[in-house]
Order: structure tokens, then sequence, then C-alpha cells
């Protein structure tokens, strides 16, 4: 799998019992799982789905932003 270089935003549900992260250059891109790495594991995955779907369905893909050096 391609490893792309957006940045995860991880945090913990109690409503969800789950770690959940969220891609906030991807909208609406979501995964969680019960361990930190089980997420952001997940959200690679997700990640990569939504980059399929945008590039099938002729949406443009953001770039990653850089938030530090």
């Amino acid at each position: 799998m391609t490893d792309y270089k957006y940045q995860m935003i991880v945090t913990w549900s109690d409503e969800d019992n789950a770690y959940i992260v969220s891609v906030p250059d991807l909208p609406g891109c979501m995964a969680d799982g019960h361990t930190v790495t089980e997420a952001v594991e997940n959200a690679r995955i997700m990640i990569k789905e939504w980059i399929d779907y945008a590039i099938e369905d002729g949406i443009p893909i953001p770039a990653p932003k850089t938030i530090a050096k």
C-alpha cells in the first residue's frame, strides 16, 4: 500500500469505546480502533479507499498539508 502522508488526529470516544482517527485533508475520512495502532492502521486503509474512490469519480485529491518541518 502506498504510504500517504496525511495528518491524522486521534481522539478517544467514550461513546464508541474506541479511538477515532480523522483525516482533516480528506473530508469524511475517518476510522476507529480499540488501540491507537489499530485505529491508525484502519485510517491508512480508509485514506487509500478515499483516494481510490476520488480517482474513479474524478474528484480532486487534496495534497497533504505540511504542519511542521
